[in-house]
C-alpha cells in the first residue's frame, strides 16, 4: 500500500477507459471527502489523458454528493492561445466537466486575446495563486490533488526536458517560449508548486508511454527528465494502464491503493 510520505507508487489498470473511470472515481471521492469541511484546490491537466479522466468524472459525478462551491480548479499549464481555441485546457476542461459544476470556482490563466503578453500572463497567474496562499505557504495554495500528464520525452505541465523553466524555483509561474511542443508559447506552475501539492496523480496511458515512465521511477535527473521530479507531500501515484506499464518494477506497483 502507498504511504505517507510521497513515495512514488504505480497503480495499473487494463486499458485507457479503465484507466480515466477509475481515476475519476477516486477523483470524485477525495473531493467529496474533502470538500465536506473545507476549500479543496485542484490543479488540472490537459491532454488526452487528462481530459479522459474529466469526461470519466462528469459521468460518474451525479452519484457523488459534493459541494462544488468549495472547490477551485487551476491549471499546472496553459498554452497561450485565445480564450476559445480549441487547444486551449481550459476549454478542454470546461467542456469535459467544469461548465456541468454548479458553482465549482474556475480559475483560468490569461489568455493571448485579453490584452496581455506572455510575461504579464505569467505575472497575473501568479497574482491569482498567491490571492489564495496560506500562512505557511504564502505564493500559492496547497493543491489537495495536482493532475499530471507525462509526455513521451518525461515532460510535466510544459515543464520540459533540459530547458530552464524546470530549474526554476523563486517563481509559481514562469512563462514558455518556443516549447519543443506547440504552441510555442505556454505557462507553466513551476516546480515547488506541483511538489508542495498534497497529492500528485501522474496519469499515462499508452506504449509510448513506457520509456518515460520507466525512466521516471528509476529516478532519472529531473532536469532531463521532468516526471523523475513530480513529488506530493503525501502521495505520489502513476495511474497506468497496461500499455504504459512494461517497465514499471514489481515492487512499485501498488496492488491495495
Amino acid at each position: 500500500m502507498a504511504d505517507s510520505t510521497g513515495e512514488k507508487r504505480v497503480v495499473i489498470t487494463a486499458d485507457a477507459a479503465a484507466l480515466a473511470d477509475s481515476v475519476a472515481e477516486r477523483f470524485l471521492t477525495r473531493v467529496a471527502k474533502k470538500s465536506a469541511s473545507r476549500d479543496v484546490h485542484v490543479a488540472l491537466t490537459g491532454g488526452v489523458s487528462g481530459t479522459a479522466v474529466l469526461r470519466a468524472a462528469a459521468a460518474q459525478a451525479p452519484r457523488h454528493s459534493i459541494d462544488w462551491t468549495r472547490v477551485h480548479f487551476w491549471w499546472s499549464d496553459e498554452r497561450f492561445v485565445r480564450r476559445l481555441h480549441p487547444e486551449r485546457n481550459e476549454r478542454q476542461s470546461r467542456e469535459a466537466l467544469l461548465d456541468a459544476l454548479p458553482g465549482a470556482h474556475v480559475h483560468p490563466a490569461p489568455a493571448s486575446d485579453e490584452g496581455v503578453d506572455l510575461d504579464d500572463a505569467a505575472a497575473a497567474y501568479a497574482a491569482e495563486l498567491a490571492h489564495y496562499g496560506t500562512p505557511d505557504q504564502p505564493l500559492w495554495p496547497v493543491f489537495d490533488i495536482s493532475f499530471l500528464g507525462v509526455g513521451p520525452d518525461g515532460h510535466i505541465a510544459s515543464l520540459f526536458p533540459d530547458r530552464p523553466e524546470i530549474l526554476v524555483t523563486d517563481a509559481s509561474v514562469v512563462a514558455v517560449r518556443d516549447s519543443p511542443k506547440p504552441p510555442s508559447q505556454r505557462l507553466t506552475f513551476t516546480r515547488p508548486v506541483i511538489n508542495s501539492s498534497r497529492r500528485v496523480w501522474l496519469v499515462l496511458s499508452g506504449p509510448d508511454k513506457a520509456s518515460a515512465l520507466g525512466l521516471a521511477l528509476a529516478g532519472a535527473s529531473y532536469a532531463s527528465v521532468p516526471a523523475a521530479g513530480a513529488k506530493g507531500t503525501k502521495r505520489t501515484i502513476f495511474f497506468v494502464d497496461q500499455d504504459a506499464a512494461a517497465q514499471v518494477p514489481p515492487e512499485l506497483i501498488d496492488r491495495d491503493y
